[in-house]
């Protein structure tokens, strides 16, 4: 009888433990529930994310993929570019116009600066990211420009004039979509030029008391110089090697050589010049590229279309190519590439030849028929420069040495 007892007060306390750990579990979804509804917006929700195979991506259908550690903020830093930021939420940088959204509540929300704060979040199951709070410099800039309209294109920044002096204040302005430092001197001093710009522009025609050659100091002419005051500074740039097309075999341009600097001394015509500092002898043809150049890094990141196929038929300067160097390509605006197109890096897949077919690799005759290795990626180019046949892109990753003759196509 006492035994039936301690069984039934036994069972009592298990029904009131079970009855206690439910309620518990109730009042933490609950809780759960009640701080899903104050946030909102604030966080991203399960729209915004899915697991496929183990890898985060953004839920909208085209399967694009999350960086492995997505924050849901990030507060931009000083000398990020729109690559930087791209590479911060998504795998594929060049997905980023897919999620970027202009937040009609911030003023100029095309444009993002150093101190702003970036939240992925979902709006209406769509994912985005959005401008949450401007940073100092954002908050100022702001009240220094006008409005943009609605409907303004999304942009990283405005065109930056590029300049090899020293400044003494920091460059403080939106961020671009790559780092201007890293095309400046090729601007300026380009080491490969396009036929259009071997064929017009500023020219060398002749150097004072009829001199073959001109060096530091001395007085040059030149044509095509209009509108510079006296004090502008050129650079000399020696024209060298043709650029041929590796598929075509056809001319589309010059490897070029930086021969010195000229000061403008008069507005005449012919222009006449003083030469400073010469790493070269400046001769009678060479083309002239002003010190300072303004060029437009205004353009998003975005993939190249899915048929696009070419090849790299130049290197800046060396015979192979890294991060942060410039290539010159053999497509252009004819071929439909235009500024911000972002182009997978392959290398050519190697012909070998198989002897081990018929197990006869001991044999030192054996001949073996010639197999093509796999092309292999190595690589990622963006597009900062283009022309109707050509085109000037800049690496923004490599893990092998980019040649001349790799191949480019869709990321």
């Amino acid at each position: 009888m006492e035994s039936g007892q301690r069984m039934c007060h036994s069972e009592r306390v298990q029904r009131m433990k079970t009855a206690t750990s439910q309620a518990k579990s109730l009042k933490a979804l609950a809780i759960a529930a009640a701080v899903t509804v104050a946030i909102g917006l604030c966080l991203p929700s399960a729209s915004v994310i899915a697991q496929d195979n183990g890898q985060r991506t953004v839920a909208t259908g085209t399967g694009i993929p999350l960086a492995a550690d997505a924050p849901d903020r990030y507060t931009v830093r000083l000398g990020d570019t729109l690559w930087d930021i791209s590479k911060v939420f998504l795998r594929d940088p060049w997905y980023w116009p897919e999620i970027w959204y202009l937040n009609p509540q911030v003023k100029n929300p095309h444009l993002i600066y150093p101190g702003d704060t970036l939240v992925l979040l979902s709006v209406n199951g769509v994912p985005q990211v959005q401008v949450a709070e401007r940073g100092p410099e954002g908050a100022a800039a702001e009240s220094a420009m006008p409005a943009t309209s609605e409907g303004a294109p999304t942009r990283g920044g405005s065109g930056v004039r590029l300049s090899p002096r020293v400044r003494s204040q920091p460059i403080t302005s939106a961020i671009t979509a790559i780092p201007y430092d890293a095309i400046a001197a090729f601007m300026g001093r380009p080491s490969m030029l396009t036929k259009e710009q071997v064929k017009s522009g500023p020219y060398l025609m002749g150097v004072r008391d009829s001199h073959i050659i001109g060096g530091e100091d001395n007085e040059v002419y030149a044509r095509g110089i209009t509108g510079a005051p006296v004090g502008t500074r050129y650079n000399f740039i020696h024209v060298d090697g043709p650029m041929r097309d590796p598929e075509t075999n056809k001319v589309l341009g010059y490897r070029s050589v930086f021969a010195g600097v000229g000061v403008v001394a008069s507005e005449t015509d012919p222009t006449k010049l003083t030469a400073g500092l010469t790493q070269r002898e400046v001769l009678r043809g060479d083309k002239l590229f002003p010190e300072e150049v303004t060029v437009n890094l205004d353009f998003l990141p975005h993939p190249v279309a899915e048929d696009m196929r070419g090849s790299i038929m130049a290197v800046d300067g060396v015979f192979v190519a890294g991060g942060m160097n410039v290539v010159a390509l053999n497509r252009g605006t004819n071929h439909g590439l235009e500024v911000g197109h972002v182009l997978a890096i392959n290398q050519k897949g190697e012909k070998v030849r198989d002897i081990y077919k018929e197990g006869d690799k001991d044999k030192f005759w054996s001949i073996g028929k010639r197999v093509k290795l796999p092309d292999e990626r190595i690589g990622i180019v963006m597009v900062f420069k283009t022309y109707d046949r050509m085109s000037y892109g800049l690496i923004m990753e490599a893990t092998h040495p980019v040649r001349v003759g790799d191949l480019i196509g869709a990321p």
